[in-house]
């Protein structure tokens, strides 16, 4: 099983070469780069200052556009300066923002205390309230608390979280005025004091909760149809008919076989607790790593994509590992070979 994980980290490198080239290349194809915007902006620069009309063209020379190619990189091939930006990743340097001035790292490291706390929140309650409930749905299958808490999970699954999150502003944020409209950034995330701790519970209620929804039905349904499928296997009557308790039975053998499919998920959720939902990040103004990345794209700041890219991909490859890992920890049957 050693050689199974070596060769799982072993694939990460080249794995990452093949995102990271797919999406670079995409990058010098797509119009609207840095160059066009600055054309632009000079263009609408001319026309409002009253030097030009709209058909005068550019203020930028020939030249300018040619310095700006070069200070880009875009007076090189693009395989050429995929080989570069490489270069430059294995020594550290993610390169320049086009938007911010500032080395790609420090723009991404900004963002992490926010999108962190989101995160480990959302995979926290995600696990602690999905698993225990999965479990009582499984042992009242068809009761009313199956019954009520299907429908209200079903009922939050049905409503996007970007729509949700739109509704809950609207209702608790404009009309009651029961939460801030204004998001969370990170002159605001503090926790030095009470007052402190209480605004920034405050401000995260509402994005939390859409943050919840989207995972709730998945997990929780996960969980109770595998130890459903595990209550009423040979196994489980066997131990019952031995006199094992049910309850001894039912959390010494069949929850434990029953946590597999769930432990294969928190890969997954790895990625969830750095990258966040850039939709809820944008919906609700908070200035972490999903909204900089929707930022980046939409102000094509290349350098920040593709650093958000090479963090966002290399946390999910590692978490797939992870979860392999869970997967042999919990049932020692399974082996890697």
């Amino acid at each position: 099983m050693k050689d199974y994980f070596v060769r799982r980290l072993l694939l990460i490198p080249p794995t990452l070469l093949g995102i990271t080239l797919i999406v670079f290349f995409m990058t010098r194809m797509v119009p609207g780069g840095p160059i066009e915007r600055a054309i632009a902006e000079a263009r609408q620069a001319s026309v409002t200052a009253g030097r030009g009309g709209a058909t005068a063209g550019t203020t930028l020379s020939e030249e300018q556009i040619q310095q700006m190619r070069e200070y880009y990189g875009f007076d090189k091939p693009w395989h050429v300066s995929y080989a570069h930006w490489v270069g430059n990743v294995l020594r550290g340097d993610l390169g320049r923002s086009y938007l911010y001035n500032e080395p790609v790292w420090l723009v991404i490291k900004s963002k992490f205390p926010i999108s962190i706390y989101f995160g480990i929140l959302t995979v926290f309650f995600t696990y602690a309230i999905c698993i225990p409930l999965g479990i009582v749905k499984a042992i009242k299958h068809r009761t009313w608390i199956d019954n009520s808490s299907s429908v209200a999970i079903f009922a939050g699954y049905a409503i996007p979280n970007y729509v949700l999150g739109s509704i809950l502003i609207l209702i608790f944020g404009a009309r009651l005025e029961w939460f801030p409209l204004t998001g969370l950034s990170a002159s605001q995330f503090r926790y030095d004091s009470l007052a402190a701790i209480g605004s920034l519970i405050h401000q995260t209620t509402l994005p939390l909760l859409c943050y919840l929804v989207s995972s709730f039905a998945f997990t929780t349904l996960l969980m109770k149809n595998t130890l459903m499928d595990h209550l009423a296997a040979d196994y489980m009557r066997t131990a019952v008919a031995k006199g094992v308790s049910f309850r001894r039975a039912v959390l010494g053998h069949a929850l434990r076989n029953s946590l597999i499919p769930v432990a294969t998920t928190f890969g997954q959720n790895i990625g969830l607790i750095l990258t966040g939902s850039f939709l809820i990040e944008v919906i609700f103004d908070i200035d972490g790593f999903g909204l900089l990345g929707f930022s980046s794209i939409v102000d094509r700041d290349y350098p920040v994509v593709m650093g958000i890219l090479l963090v966002s991909s290399l946390l999910l490859l590692v978490g797939n590992i992870i979860s392999d890992a869970l997967v042999a920890v919990i049932d020692p049957r399974i082996r890697f070979n």
